[in-house]
């Protein structure tokens, strides 16, 4: 996810009220906020960086909050007399700092590839909504990696330095390979990786491509697709991983090599959620938590 620029962002205010009696309706909305990395203003309401993703975040909860029969309004704000944007980002970078020294404490005490498993999972919770990238999200990367015995970059068999904290570019709508690839890349290659979207990788100079068309980047190579081609290139061996990539490999290239029914499902939810009208953005990041989920239930 590309950080938001404090200069440049302006704000969603959602400020609703909910019948006194409805005090479980109260819970579930304070907790579906928390979810969505929203933060609550001293004064009233609750505010997210000005988002197509977190305008949605917001809209769904508006219906709820209209279901329960409460009041709500929805606003954009430009700026607040009492809070300039750099103190706002500091609340919002304060609140991801304790969710991360939270998970950074359970880390430490975490043994076997299943927790370590369960603290990728809720990292990335934690990071799609860290909108401001908190420092403390380096640290907790480093402290998992080194869980799992070492820098997921120094691992690779490419240079390291050369992949990482680099920005990767590949064709808008993404379907289940380039989700796919997306996950394995943050997962494995480069934790730090941004993701853009262009027809033309020369619109992104510094980037680098995966599963554009040409031979530019990491693509299909032969009869792999872009998941084998990265799984292959970086010398991941993982058996996890060789379970992910057939089934990635029959959904995308619909050959049944590998006879794995399993892509056709997760195919037809990235499919579905296309026709949602999701941007770019929220479709690859919700098919990374789709394999990441994928990754923790192979056994």
């Amino acid at each position: 996810m590309v950080a938001l620029q404090a200069s440049t962002c302006e704000w969603l205010l959602l400020v609703f009220s909910l019948p006194s009696r409805n005090g479980s309706g109260r819970v579930d909305m304070w907790r579906k906020l928390r979810r969505a990395g929203a933060l609550a203003l001293p004064t009233s309401g609750y505010l997210l960086p000005n988002t197509a993703e977190n305008l949605e975040r917001f809209e769904w909860l508006s219906a709820e909050i209209r279901k329960h029969k409460g009041q709500v309004s929805l606003a954009r704000v430009q700026s607040f007399e009492d809070m300039p944007h750099e103190r706002i980002v500091q609340l919002f970078v304060a609140e991801r700092n304790k969710e991360y020294s939270a998970l950074l404490r359970q880390v430490r005490h975490m043994r076997g590839p299943r927790q370590i498993s369960t603290a990728r999972q809720k990292l990335l919770q934690i990071s799609t909504i860290d909108f401001f990238d908190s420092p403390l999200k380096e640290k907790v990367e480093g402290a998992i990696a080194a869980m799992e015995g070492g820098n997921a970059a120094s691992r690779t068999r490419k240079g390291a330095k050369q992949y990482v904290n680099r920005v990767w570019i590949t064709r808008h709508r993404p379907g289940i390979d380039r989700c796919a690839s997306a996950w394995l890349i943050q997962r494995f290659i480069d934790p730090r990786a941004k993701f853009v979207f262009g027809k033309d990788a020369s619109q992104q100079p510094h980037s680098i491509p995966f599963d554009m068309y040409g031979d530019a980047g990491f693509g299909h190579r032969g009869d792999s697709c872009t998941f084998e081609t990265l799984c292959r290139e970086f010398s991941l061996r993982e058996r996890k991983l060789k379970e992910i990539a057939e089934i990635v490999h029959d959904a995308d290239l619909d050959d049944e090599k590998f006879q794995r029914p399993e892509g056709a499902g997760i195919d037809r939810i990235l499919k579905g959620w296309a026709k949602q009208q999701l941007s770019d953005e929220q479709l690859l990041r919700r098919g990374m938590e789709l394999f990441e989920g994928l990754y923790a239930g192979l056994q």
